[in-house]
């Protein structure tokens, strides 16, 4: 053996496994704009807090009133509650729903049975519908696709017609009556969100803060990146040990929990919860909502929510068949902008 031979370093004989930069899930986690998937995009997020903050100066202005806008601000919390599993994580619930009445129901059982207070209806109302679907999540993690969506419909509606039927507690189809918000008491002043609707509206501001935040910050920790990788490839991320199962199980959970604090807050703009609240067609409206706004973005869902509840105001005065012309809108903002109103939006104004 020669001298050259000797002095050679020794070839190593494991395979690679570093992903290569061009492969396509080093694409999906490091090169995708940020804008699409969390709240860091500075425009954007900035757009959003001041179109929100200044709301209540602009509303009646536009043939609006406040509750309309704080309407808004709810289903756009419970579209990105729903987005938070459909669109980072690549699982579709039809029957998320249940658990945005459970909120409601909790929240309503606990001012009208326990105590007239908003916090512990908040809390009680979120735990009820976040617990409830953590326990139907460790039933259903195994399942994909259409199974997925079609066993959440069935335990969905399982939730519905107990709420339906259940009259001595429920109310039935008439709903739960008989309790409203209670003013906020800070011990130095009171807060009275059950009279004035602007207040309210900033309450339900500070809410809608507090999830998004916690949202965005989970979206964009290590755990967050782990739910863009099985929303890519689930496969490959199965074959570098990451354990699929409890991360969908974490997924699900928080995004009842996020849809039950939603749900609570819905409850406190109606003093009313109803079952229509946990009906599968709840599901899909919200589904429709982050589609409309699209799913890849995170602030996209909050914008399909304005774009169906104003619709749905100003069209159900004039015709009974709203929901035909949201249809089409929803039909050309798939075929058209396939990343929805905002995807569209921020590719444009990347250009």
């Amino acid at each position: 053996m020669s001298e050259t031979e000797l002095q050679r370093p020794a070839q190593s004989v494991v395979p690679q496994t570093a992903t290569p930069p061009s492969s396509p899930a080093a694409v999906q986690l490091s090169s995708l704009p940020l804008s699409q998937r969390l709240p860091s995009d500075r425009f954007w997020l900035l757009g959003v807090w001041l179109v929100l903050l200044s709301a209540p100066f602009w509303v009646d202005a536009v043939n609006g009133y406040m509750a309309l806008a704080t309407r808004v601000v709810i289903l756009g919390l419970a579209a990105m509650s729903i987005n938070f599993l459909l669109g980072f994580t690549g699982f579709m619930s039809f029957g998320h729903a249940a658990f945005f009445g459970l909120g409601a129901y909790g929240a309503g059982f606990t001012l009208k049975l326990l105590a007239p207070s908003t916090p512990l209806a908040l809390l009680l109302g979120t735990l009820l519908g976040g617990v409830l679907g953590g326990l139907l999540g460790s039933l259903i993690v195994r399942r994909r696709g259409v199974y997925f969506a079609m066993v959440t419909i069935a335990f969905g509606q399982v939730f519905y017609f107990i709420a339906y039927r259940w009259n001595s507690l429920t109310g039935g189809d008439d709903g739960l009556r008989g309790f409203s918000r209670a003013p906020l008491d800070l011990g130095f002043t009171n807060i009275d969100i059950l009279n004035n609707a602007t207040l309210f509206y900033y309450f339900i501001l500070f809410c809608f803060a507090l999830a998004t935040g916690i949202m965005g910050f989970v979206l964009a920790s290590p755990f967050g990146r782990t739910l863009l990788a099985i929303r890519e490839n689930e496969r490959r991320a199965r074959f570098l040990g990451i354990p699929i199962e409890r991360h969908v199980w974490w997924s699900f959970t928080l995004s009842c929990f996020f849809m039950s604090f939603s749900g609570a807050l819905y409850a406190l703009l109606n003093n009313f919860a109803d079952p229509s609240n946990l009906h599968y067609v709840m599901s899909g409206n919200l589904v429709i909502m982050a589609v409309l706004g699209g799913i890849r973005a995170f602030w996209g869902p909050l914008l399909g929510a304005a774009v169906f509840v104003v619709l749905q105001d100003q069209l159900s005065s004039m015709t009974t068949n709203w929901m035909s012309f949201v249809g089409l809108l929803f039909i050309l903002v798939v075929l058209f902008f396939p990343r929805g109103l905002l995807g569209f939006l921020q590719a444009r104004s990347a250009k």
